[in-house]
């Protein structure tokens, strides 16, 4: 088993070098405003980078779509202001030259780890990958997926354990656990969580946030909302800026007593 784990750079920012880092923000760019409330929020609470959805892979065609080069440009620009790395999601291969513009780390939703045509291609990038895990990919699926990034030159990796689909109906996805500390030892990885898709429910986000840490989670990506009940995606997962802030609060802390 490895356990050398590779750190990665976002920005100024290092993953993997036993400080947990924080990302959060919308899951989707819905407008400037918007965006700013939470940058200014994350920023002001210990939030290392923000997130924020450009491209969105739906369930339903007829869901938002996400704002495409338009909330790029709105990422970046926020970015800049608040100075704080952005990482955003990439869904086809044509997408990847606007988005190494406009972002600090290119993220491989769940629905594309297996997309090995688009792997092959972020491979040939230096830009860091954030790699979610296919919602029915096995560990070593998942660990193969990132071989293709690293056969094309590129190890700048990041792993996102965000839940599987299992037979439970009262959460989204299952988050599992025993992914973190297996993917750090057999990948050599840093490896992150994200408590938002594998519950689908923003009253678990914190037990299951502190049990990522415990588990040696390199670090904890969060949803954040002004007004969660009406984001355009996925507000039942997320965080309102005050239940962010506490949160935050709270796994920094067990960070520091770690």
């Amino acid at each position: 088993m490895n356990l050398d784990i590779r750190s990665v750079t976002v920005g100024d920012v290092h993953i993997g070098t036993g400080n947990p880092i924080l990302i959060a923000g919308p899951c989707s760019v819905e407008n400037v405003g918007m965006l700013r409330e939470v940058a200014r929020a994350v920023v002001e609470a210990g939030v290392s980078i923000l997130r924020g959805g450009s491209f969105k892979p739906r369930t339903s065609p007829y869901s938002f779509q996400g704002l495409g080069l338009e909330g790029l440009k709105l990422l970046h620009s926020v970015g800049k202001e608040f100075n704080i790395p952005v990482v955003t999601e990439v869904m086809a291969i044509h997408q990847i030259e606007p988005a190494m513009e406009h972002a600090d780390m290119l993220q491989v939703g769940a629905r594309n780890m297996h997309n090995f045509s688009l792997l092959s291609a972020l491979g040939k990038t230096d830009m860091p990958i954030l790699l979610k895990r296919g919602f029915m990919a096995t560990i070593e699926e998942w660990l193969m997926a990132a071989e293709y990034l690293v056969k094309e030159g590129n190890d700048r990796i990041v792993l996102c354990e965000r839940g599987i689909r299992t037979f439970e109906t009262w959460t989204r996805n299952t988050l599992d656990i025993s992914a973190v500390p297996l993917a750090r030892m057999l990948g050599g990885y840093p490896v992150i969580v994200d408590p938002c898709h594998a519950s689908g429910r923003r009253d678990l986000l914190e037990p299951l946030s502190l049990a990522g840490l415990a588990a040696g989670a390199d670090g904890i990506m969060l949803e954040v909302h002004p007004d969660p009940d009406k984001a355009l995606s996925d507000g039942g997962q997320s965080l309102s800026i005050p239940e962010m802030k506490k949160l935050v609060f709270k796994l920094l802390k067990q960070s520091e007593n770690k």
